[in-house]
């Protein structure tokens, strides 16, 4: 067999698994923290309660976030061993049929019908489970779910992101505190989404501002409700 020199690449869907957790995780925690500390700021609470709140918010919101993802990936990885065992059953009841849906697949992609037949082949020889997961199933170990990964990395992101609006909580003064958490809580989500875009190949400019202006938003919301309840109270 001829053996062909490896060479080493570094791709950005290499980090799609944890980048996503801990992206969301860590926005999740900004603007969900940011949010109910401005929210019940408005409400006239004092400041023992807009801490004691921020603290709740970021305990559960870490707890929901790694359980949600938990249960989430759980699912994805559930559903692809139930497809790769289904492949692995056609591929010894009719390996000739799964050879001409392999090759029919690559002949799709543009190979050659007698070349497409013979890739399928060879690739059905060295790994024939594995290269029916790859293209026919879109699995492979690269984007294959990780649900501990995604679990630890949402629920730490989320800490993460919560404790920074809640340091300036602690900080601010208390008659501007709204002031304080809201536009400190932007700069924030500004930076992470530059970051996130950043390392993920895409617009900085972009991911910035697709997150801090769904932040604003929801901030702009929560003190209105809050605001509004304050008021009624």
């Amino acid at each position: 067999m001829r053996s062909y020199p490896r060479h080493r690449e570094s791709h950005r869907t290499d980090r799609i698994g944890w980048l996503r957790a801990a992206v969301l995780g860590a926005n999740d925690g900004i603007v969900s923290t940011a949010s109910l500390v401005v929210g019940v700021a408005a409400a006239h609470a004092t400041r023992g309660s807009v801490l004691l709140t921020g603290v709740a918010g970021l305990v559960a919101g870490a707890m929901s976030m790694a359980a949600g993802e938990y249960v989430s990936v759980c699912s994805q990885a559930d559903t692809e061993k139930a497809d790769l065992a289904r492949e692995k059953a056609e591929l010894k009841a009719q390996p000739a049929a799964e050879h001409q849906e392999l090759a029919a697949i690559y002949g799709r992609r543009g190979v050659a019908p007698r070349l497409a037949a013979q890739v399928a082949e060879q690739l059905m020889e060295h790994d024939a489970l594995g290269a029916h997961a790859r293209d026919e199933l879109g699995v492979s170990a690269t984007l294959a779910a990780q649900p501990l990964q995604a679990a630890a990395a949402s629920a730490g992101s989320f800490a993460v992101g919560a404790i920074l609006p809640l340091a300036v909580a602690v900080v601010a003064p208390e008659r501007g505190l709204i002031v304080a958490v809201a536009a400190s809580a932007l700069v924030f989500l500004a930076v992470l989404g530059a970051l996130a875009a950043r390392v993920g190949g895409a617009s900085v400019w972009t991911g910035s501002a697709r997150v801090t202006f769904w932040g604003a938003l929801a901030m702009a919301i929560t003190a209105g409700v809050g605001a509004l309840f304050g008021a009624v109270a």
